[in-house]
């Protein structure tokens, strides 16, 4: 055989082997095909989950599929509208949502803001297992029970590290002056969180009122009142208002602590595609005789506490100082799923007292100062308890 007939019989070889991989391709992907449901009846969403659960080389379970593609839907979404706060609660994050929300579950004794590596300490309350672990403010709990906590919504977040007293959890801590990471393992415990402390402090002689609420939870705004009154009747003269870490609440408290103040107007819009746009005014009688009033916020103010800082400002009724709040401006749903989980999505935005939009830019405060160093004392309250004591002497 010469060459040119072997080199003619290795491409006859090859086109054959060709032949015979094509057909045996199909032998493969007919009988697969056949074993697929009519694809008519389907949805593609349905039919790209079948293929998965049917041709995929391990094993994969329909719910761990419908978790990611429900998942995936509201972080699309999210990622197109710059949304950080929408998120899918698959069945058992949900229930322990659901639990945590009943007061159910203790935990360790702080209150968390959303970032985007976990969940940033806002406070830290005393006799706490987080203050005894040495956790502080700006701190970064960054996973919980060997599970990173990135990209989890903060309720979601909150419910891993919450539990039955008694119980452990170990959270991975970033410090928020060395960056170094500790892995810590803190018995729960039933913690008392106070929704509002105040005491009477005293500068150049006058007594000034100092009130911080914690959070805008169901009847805060009544013993914020009644916390007001006392310090009064004890001869303040002005009022430092404190809403550092405070990450928000109920919308309707919000509207009845801004009442203390404000004796007649709106507080805030709320508007949606879905949703009727509505405004919220005061209601019921304000306070007489509060006197020149500061309000204290970081970065760490949000939501609830946002829309009042904004109402004061805009009403003129109060001297914001210290750094720019968060900037959420919208509110969000949680809708139950029938099948099981929930939607926590946004619905709408919030517009302040007087129509404007806070969403990424926050309240920007009148007098900017941060607390550098808090072993150094408070510089944000000194500067808020100066303001008020300059504003009662000039009067």
């Amino acid at each position: 055989m010469s060459r040119g007939s072997g080199r003619l019989g290795t491409l006859v070889l090859g086109i054959v082997a060709g032949a015979v991989a094509a057909i045996l391709l199909l032998a493969f992907v007919g009988p697969l095909q056949d074993l697929l449901p009519d694809k008519r009846e389907l949805t593609r969403q349905q039919e790209a989950q079948q293929v998965i659960e049917d041709s995929y080389f391990r094993p994969t379970g329909a719910e761990e599929l419908q978790n990611a593609s429900i998942n995936g839907m509201v972080k699309k979404i999210s990622e197109a509208n710059d949304d950080k706060f929408s998120h899918y609660f698959d069945p058992a994050t949900y229930e322990r949502f659901q639990a945590s929300s009943d007061g159910e579950f203790s935990g360790i004794g702080v209150t968390v803001a959303e970032t985007k590596r976990g969940l940033r300490v806002a406070q830290v309350f005393a006799g706490s297992p987080a203050k005894s672990e040495g956790i502080g403010p700006g701190d970064v709990i960054v996973a919980a029970d060997g599970k990173p906590l990135a990209g989890v919504s903060a309720d979601a977040a909150a419910s891993r590290i919450k539990g039955p007293p008694g119980t452990t959890v170990d959270i991975t801590v970033v410090d928020a002056k060395t960056g170094k990471r500790r892995d810590l393992e803190v018995e729960r415990a039933n913690v008392k969180v106070p929704a509002v402390r105040g005491r009477i402090e005293r500068v150049d002689g006058r007594k000034i009122a100092y009130v911080s609420l914690a959070g805008f939870t169901r009847g805060a705004h009544g013993e914020l009142r009644s916390e007001i009154e006392k310090l009064d009747r004890q001869g303040a003269e002005g009022l430092v208002f404190d809403l550092r870490g405070n990450g928000g609440g109920l919308v309707d408290e919000a509207v009845l602590v801004q009442s203390i103040f404000q004796e007649e107007g709106p507080v805030l819009t709320i508007e949606g595609r879905a949703r009727d746009k509505r405004t919220f005014d005061v209601t019921g009688d304000s306070l007489d005789g509060i006197g020149p009033m500061a309000v204290l916020v970081d970065g760490n103010t949000a939501s609830a506490s946002e829309i009042v800082t904004a109402a004061l400002k805009e009403n003129d009724l109060a001297t914001v100082i210290g750094t720019r709040t968060y900037g959420k401006g919208v509110f969000q749903e949680v809708i139950p799923l029938e099948a099981g989980g929930a939607l926590d999505i946004t619905v709408g935005e919030y517009l302040t007292s007087d129509g404007t939009s806070i969403l990424g830019k926050g309240v920007v405060p009148d007098v900017r100062i941060a607390d550098e160093d808090p072993r150094d004392g408070d510089d944000v309250l000194d500067a808020g308890l100066d303001d008020v004591a300059s504003q009662i002497q000039a009067n």
